[in-house]
């Protein structure tokens, strides 16, 4: 192990509960112990993911957050006594790890609720809200300190919630913890003063406008999370260790508005000096310890942060506020083990707080101990499998089903979660596998294959294994896509798995009976109907070193053409973006994290955006474009990039034991990609 990291693996202490190490997995939705959107029980697959986190050298645990009164079928947590049974029968097994366990309780997401198409109708007709409340009250779900917007919809608003409603969470509260307590569990962290979740809407004042004992001053702000403490620490002792989950500044500037990195803005939420006050305040009401990152739905990108944001991002405002406290702090958010590993040691903050690395390799930190850097399969912070919660003009959450009940799988690891779908299964009889395409779904086959036991043999074009990932890596910011590739890249090495390239094939006859997987991936698509379209630069042309001059039109303002637009920007070029549709990165399996920071940076940056655009014709200077009323529009510019998507590329001549994968098949993302050639594997 880099002897730099030896600080992150020192015991500390909470309250009397003495963890081995400052590593925490910090809780994401859909790694529940206790179940999520169904019916309460004890999770096995969460249980699963739990285990192997802890296996591998986790210090503290925390499992994703358990609302007390579940969402989906009105449910407290408290009455099901006999999953609380199940999991004491699972607590000895998982202490002969030597980790620690808290479990994370929440009141609930208020005005933060995810609203979906869904919701929204059955909210909007009066006889089906009634009809769907047994198993979906939204009314109750979304109450919320005051009348408010919802942060993903206009048709679902928050009401107020009465002081009856909160007297019964705390109640809910005590008496879940007292039965984690009697289970075995070491501690719980309260859900939280956070991120904009519910607790947190009673401390803001830009939502908070009660004028009862939950509203108005200071301490009324912050009764309903103080209350929670003391009702805990009176059902379960003060020995009891009591987390919480708290955001130092809210980094927002209104209803769904935020700061971005570096904004002169006006705070709407909780600023610095007032959190400066309230740490000591809540540590003084009973919590034990405090789990820290930044924002708010809001603000989202604070605490999910996408690959844009920097690392370590709330590491000086958490360091900030341990010196008002006693109790240990927690650091969350794009954190870098090194720097995490100098601050413990200089005493700026007590642990380091970790999540989705955990959903590409649950056992990094035990290749981090080996000094097996390299092994690690990295998490690339694009949400697309743990957290694909979409949201673009006028469109909620635009998600599939599937995904928002399967939370925390993984776009880089398709076996995260899934495990009943996704196994290595050997093979009965080894057969030799022809691959076309050395991709990133080209190797994930082959590697998949190699560990079932079969012989996969890559046909690669080009002179080097990548494909398509390699322009779509090659931006300043992406280091971790390129980690990605490089981790890949070793698999096939480590496998020893036959890669030939320069090697175009033309007729898949020539492999006789072997079975042949297609992953050439796809080519894109021009606008041939444009006049002057060979003027335009392709976007993976500009990726793979294309120069362009000072102003820069982008064709195209999905995602791809979004963070073209990006770079140009950081680059000192001057980007102007083109989009048919009403709104930017509008499309689905981009989280809301990713998407709004770019459409906000764009604005703080004053980037020339026209939406409800085409592009009619390029000129050799300028573009000429038609907005939807029909006005034509002519825009200066040096270069064009065309970002207008892709077209699937399958090889001819598919036949009997031919199986296609990735966008070759059907246009999709990384997960799309990864996961179809890990399922082709498997069927060989």
């Amino acid at each position: 192990m880099d002897a730099r990291l030896e600080p992150l693996f020192t015991p500390w202490k909470i309250g009397n509960c003495e963890i081995k190490n400052r590593i925490v997995l910090t809780s994401m939705g859909g790694t529940n112990l206790l179940g999520w959107m169904e019916k309460n029980h004890f999770d096995k697959e969460g249980a699963r993911f739990i285990m192997e986190a802890a296996k591998n050298n986790a210090g503290l645990v925390l499992p994703g957050c358990q609302p007390v009164y579940n969402p989906m079928f009105g449910q407290w947590l408290y009455k099901n006594k006999k999953m609380y049974e199940d999991l004491k029968a699972w607590m000895p097994e998982f202490h002969k790890t030597g980790a620690k366990l808290f479990v994370q309780l929440t009141a609930g997401f208020g005005r933060s609720f995810t609203i979906s198409k869904m919701m929204e109708s059955l909210y909007a007709n009066k006889f089906l809200r009634v009809v769907s409340k047994p198993f979906m009250d939204l009314d109750k779900i979304t109450a919320t300190a005051s009348p408010s917007p919802n942060r993903w919809s206009d048709k679902v608003p928050s009401r107020e919630m009465t002081v009856e409603e909160i007297h019964e969470f705390v109640e809910a509260f005590a008496k879940c913890a007292k039965l984690l307590q009697e289970a075995g569990v070491d501690g719980v962290e309260i859900h939280a003063v956070h991120e904009g979740y519910l607790l947190d809407q009673f401390t803001l004042k830009y939502v908070n406008h009660r004028t009862d004992e939950y509203g108005g001053s200071f301490e009324n702000r912050y009764r309903f999370a103080v209350e929670i403490v003391q009702a805990i620490k009176k059902e379960c002792g003060k020995e009891f260790p009591v987390s919480l989950r708290y955001s130092v500044r809210s980094m927002t500037k209104g209803f769904r508005e935020g700061a971005l990195p570096g904004e002169d803005y006006e705070e709407a939420g909780r600023d610095m000096a007032e959190s400066e006050k309230a740490v000591k305040y809540l540590q003084d009401a009973g919590y034990d310890m405090l789990n820290c990152d930044n924002g708010t739905y809001d603000a989202w990108y604070w605490a999910h942060p996408p690959i844009y944001m920097p690392e370590n991002c709330n590491l000086l405002d958490v360091e900030h506020i341990r010196k008002f406290v006693d109790i240990p702090v927690v650091c969350a958010g794009r954190m870098d083990p090194l720097a995490a590993a100098e601050a413990v040691a200089e005493g700026r903050i007590d642990g380091a707080g970790f999540a989705r690395r955990f959903l590409a390799d649950q056992a990094w930190v035990t290749k981090l101990m080996e000094g097996r850097e390299e092994d690690i399969r990295p998490c690339i912070l694009c949400h697309n499998g743990c957290f694909n919660m979409c949201h673009y003009k006028g469109v909620p959450n635009d998600q599939e089903l599937s995904d928002s009940l399967h939370l925390a799988r993984c776009a880089v690891n398709a076996e995260t979660m899934q495990w009943d779908k996704h196994y290595i299964k050997k093979a009965p009889s080894s057969k030799k596998v022809h691959i076309i395409g050395g991709g990133i779904g080209g190797m994930e086959a082959a590697r998949v294959l190699k560990l079932r036991g079969h012989e996969p043999v890559i046909h690669e074009k080009s002179d080097v294994l990548g494909g398509t990932f390699i322009p779509a890596s090659a931006e300043s910011y992406k280091d971790k896509l390129r980690d990605l590739l490089a981790w890949y890249r070793r698999q096939m090495e480590v496998q020893n798995i036959e890669v030939h390239l320069g090697e175009a094939v033309r007729d898949m006859a020539q492999f006789g009976s072997d079975p042949v997987i297609v992953a050439t991936g796809a080519v894109p698509r021009i606008l041939k109907n444009v006049p002057g379209h060979e003027r335009m630069i392709e976007a993976c042309e500009y990726l793979n070193g294309a120069k362009v001059g000072d102003v820069v039109a982008v064709i195209g303002g999905g995602l791809t053409g979004s963070e073209i637009a990006y770079e140009l920007a950081l680059k000192g070029k001057k980007p102007v973006i083109v989009e048919m549709k009403d709104d930017l990165v509008s499309q689905t399996g981009v989280c809301l994290a990713n998407s709004s920071y770019l459409r906000e940076w764009f604005a703080l940056h004053q980037v020339p955006v026209y939406l409800e655009t085409t592009l009619k014709e390029v000129r050799e200077d300028s573009i000429i474009c038609a907005t939807k009323e029909g006005k034509e529009v002519e825009i200066a510019c040096d270069s064009v990039i065309s970002s207008a998507g892709y077209i699937p590329n399958p090889l001819q001549g598919n036949g009997k034991g031919v199986q296609l994968v990735g966008d070759c098949l059907k246009v999709g993302n990384l997960r799309s990609v990864i996961w179809s050639a890990y399922e082709a594997a498997m069927k060989v």
